[in-house]
């Protein structure tokens, strides 16, 4: 999907700084989510990231820890999160990157889930413990949705890493 790809060329082309802004699905509620999600969209977030509620969010800051929580409480799942993107997408131009771990993407299964995805309207997903050495078969699946798989770089990857995430993704890098 070239739509994450334009949004970064558009911004280059502007000249101006990109914005890209973070929202965890079901926080405070999935439907003051979902006008989140909107309003960013609608005031100049070139990318937004959408963040599925998981249980152990070990990747994550102590802040979408604590978001994370309170949506899980609300009962928040990844069908929730997708169902709440695909009721939304026609009011949001932006790209949206599905921000999730393994786990519930395994539980769907990842053939599923790319189709899911794909058909809610997301333009990219990271999937924050799977590492690129390991992704291969499910990067297959998102590409055959029409999906940009994202990876995720530190500082401290070596070279190889940082190369095999530049081939094998596609979209942007998160680079933390």
């Amino acid at each position: 999907m070239a739509r994450i790809a334009d949004a970064f060329a558009a911004v280059q082309r502007s000249g101006r700084p990109g914005l890209v802004a973070y929202v965890t699905a079901g926080d405070p509620d999935l439907d003051r989510s979902g006008d989140i999600l909107v309003a960013l969209g609608s005031n100049g977030a070139d990318v937004l990231e959408v963040g599925v509620p998981f249980s152990d969010p070990l990747a994550d800051g102590p802040v979408i820890q604590r978001a994370s929580e309170r949506a899980l409480r609300n009962g928040v799942t990844l069908r929730k999160t997708l169902d709440l993107i695909r009721r939304r997408r026609a009011e949001i131009a932006a790209p949206i990157v599905l921000f999730t771990y393994a786990n519930p993407v395994l539980r769907m299964g990842e053939p599923a889930f790319a189709r899911a995805a794909a058909h809610a309207g997301v333009d990219g997903v990271l999937v924050l413990d799977l590492p690129v050495e390991e992704a291969d078969a499910f990067r297959r699946h998102l590409v055959d949705a029409d999906l940009d798989p994202i990876f995720l770089l530190s500082p401290t990857n070596t070279d190889d890493r940082i190369r095999r995430s530049a081939e094998l993704g596609r979209g942007f890098l998160y680079v933390i």
